[in-house]
């Protein structure tokens, strides 16, 4: 992932620094499991561990430069960890595991690692969200439909409605974490023939990951169910990010990012202030959903194994974590910084001349008497004429003959539009945070 992107938490469970180092532990973890039942002498596995090399960038160097000659990473990292131990003990490095035990133990264990920062992120995400929906919970304004005014809403109900969607993404995350906090050590082609079950269980044990029958690989569903929780993410960052560009533009004006000292919005004009968080947020979200696609797309191995998945999981699992941590921590920056006009949104409301309450209107007449296919057509003459005309709709509805306005009264009453609000905040309030 470029740095433009990049978060320093996630980068430090994916530099190569940490991958390497994790590969050396779960070597010296085997290591120590076979002295556990007697196939590697006890003093050559402390060896191990004593002689071990410090997982840092000189390390990192040496495996790379040796790659250059064996084409084979897991092989060169056992050359040179096997060189830096020496004497006898080193020789029990990586012994009877193939690459796949230790890389992908190790990818399950930064996925589990991973998936931790985005749940404590989620979770920042969501207090922003709540805060948000409760500061606004009467903030009234338009509810849009196919980008034309429906009825009456309010902000913080729209908020809240987001916050319950991420709530749900939060939930989805812990279901990966279930499903990639596994291992194995199980061999080539998983039949456990050159290592027993029970180095398996003392090296997840000690990972704190489960162990899980496996051909030569883990089963690659797990790293796609991760992949699209994290796709789950950007989709929902977007549906924000998308809304809150609308609310933006000049004609509704309803929300804007916020806008710092020395904030330039354009190179050119100099009286521009956009929606570039949310704007950067809806692209990212696309990468996402791609990554989700290659993912999928690496269930189907041959046989017991192949490395189509390897170069695809090289880029794909890496920038998903960041990038999904990336838009929730940028979109938690926009909302707290975000400036909400109850006063243009008010304004929005009544600019389509009362029209928003057509319904009760219709409503109002049905219970009068009248069909309702009778009803439909004497509001909708009264919305056509207001809207086509600039006039006010309930003045249009009390010159009507066909309208009884004993009723207009509670028909155009804004409290009644928002009276069963509790229904979405009781939700809201039983969002752990």
């Amino acid at each position: 992932m470029i740095p433009r992107y990049s978060t320093p938490e996630m980068s430090a469970i994916w530099s190569d620094e940490s991958k390497f180092g994790r590969w050396l532990e779960v070597e010296l973890l085997a290591t120590e499991a076979h002295a556990a039942i007697g196939v590697v002498p006890a003093d050559d596995a402390a060896t191990c561990r004593e002689r071990a090399p410090k997982a840092d960038g000189e390390l990192v160097q040496a495996i790379l430069d040796r790659e250059a000659v064996t084409d084979h990473d897991v092989a060169a990292f056992v050359d040179v960890v096997q060189a830096a131990i020496g004497g006898d003990a080193g020789k029990w490095i990586h012994y009877g595991l193939t690459s796949s035990d230790v890389g992908d133990t190790v990818l399950c264990w930064q996925l589990t690692d991973a998936v931790d920062v985005l749940i404590t992120e989620s979770g920042i995400l969501l207090d922003a969200l709540v805060g948000l929906a409760r500061e606004h919970r009467d903030t009234v304004m338009i509810g849009r439909t196919h980008g034309v005014h429906a009825e009456p809403t309010t902000f913080g109900a729209k908020v809240a409605l987001w916050a319950l969607q991420v709530d749900r993404d939060r939930r989805r995350l812990r279901a990966a974490r279930d499903t990639v906090a596994v291992m194995k050590l199980s061999g080539a082609v998983g039949t456990y023939s050159n290592v027993p079950p029970s180095v398996e269980s003392y090296v997840g044990d000690a990972l704190g990951l489960g162990a899980v029958p496996a051909t030569q690989v883990i089963a690659r569903d797990r790293h796609a169910e991760f992949l699209y929780a994290c796709a789950s993410i950007g989709a929902t960052c977007e549906l924000m990010a998308v809304e809150l560009r609308h609310l933006q533009r000049t004609e509704v004006r309803e929300v804007q990012e916020g806008f710092k000292d020395g904030q330039k919005g354009s190179s050119a004009m100099p009286h521009k202030r956009n929606p570039i968080s949310a704007e950067t947020i809806s692209g990212l979200a696309r990468v996402l959903r791609s990554n989700l696609l290659a993912g999928l797309q690496d269930v189907a191995l041959w046989h017991e194994r192949d490395i189509s998945h390897s170069s695809v999981e090289r880029v794909v699992l890496p920038d998903s974590s960041q990038l999904a941590h990336y838009v929730m921590r940028r979109l938690t920056r926009l909302l707290r910084g975000l400036v909400v006009s109850g006063d243009r949104m008010r304004a929005n409301l009544d600019a389509s001349h009362g029209l928003v309450f057509s319904q009760p209107v219709l409503l109002g007449l049905v219970a009068a008497g009248a069909t309702r296919d009778d009803a439909y057509r004497i509001v909708q003459r009264n919305a056509m004429r207001a809207w086509d005309e600039g006039l006010d709709f309930r003045s249009l509805l009390e010159a009507d003959p066909d309208v009884d306005d004993s009723m207009l009264d509670e028909a155009f009453d804004l409290g009644r539009s928002l009276a069963n609000l509790d229904v979405v905040f009781d939700q809201l309030d039983s969002i752990e945070l």
